[in-house]
């Protein structure tokens, strides 16, 4: 099995990415917002235990079944050692089943992101951004209080890949992301 992490801030594009990887690989996707939403729906709030829970039975599902791999996104905020954490909570998980893993990071600057954080795509699947400017307060605050974007070196995992993705359209990122790790 494969576990790709596509890893970055807000709105750098990681779902979008992950969809077209998966429309040319064997791998599934899972984005971060398919448990924040349902999640936000019935409950009415973020409620980040819930979300977790939700995550740790899908990923102990996924691990233990057929399927070629996972990709799966998640905006790490790498001055925080809970996400570092986290990353490797969610390795342990597949280790058992002789799973390789994989890194991306994509970067893209925050006007950028800015634009891409109302993109049709990005609206149709993550109902909790639908209010674009609450969303944009969001994600300056996160810019403001997190560093959501790697130093250099600072990355050791094996298989890991950086790309600055901000003038690439999400196929061309997804094909480079198969073509390095031979997906």
């Amino acid at each position: 099995m494969k576990l790709v992490f596509i890893l970055g801030d807000a709105a750098v594009g990681k779902m979008t990415v992950g969809q077209e990887l998966m429309k040319i690989t064997d791998l599934r996707l899972f984005h971060n917002h398919m448990t924040i939403e349902p999640v936000l729906e019935i409950m009415g709030c973020f409620d980040g235990q819930l979300i977790n829970d939700m995550r740790e039975l899908i990923f102990r599902r996924f691990a233990a079944s057929d399927n070629c791999g996972l990709i799966f996104t998640y905006m790490m905020a790498f001055d925080m050692q809970s996400d570092w954490d986290y990353l490797e909570h969610v390795k342990s998980i597949f280790a058992p089943y002789g799973t390789e893993f994989y890194y991306v990071e994509l970067i893209a600057p925050q006007a950028v992101r800015l634009r891409r954080n109302a993109s049709a795509n990005r609206l149709a699947h993550k109902p909790s951004k639908r209010d674009v400017e609450i969303s944009n307060q969001r994600l300056l605050r996160d810019d403001a209080n997190h560093r959501c974007v790697s130093c250099p070196g600072e990355i050791l995992f094996e298989n890991y890949l950086r790309i600055e993705n901000a003038d690439l359209s999400p196929a061309a990122v997804a094909e480079m992301i198969r073509d390095r790790f031979g997906l």
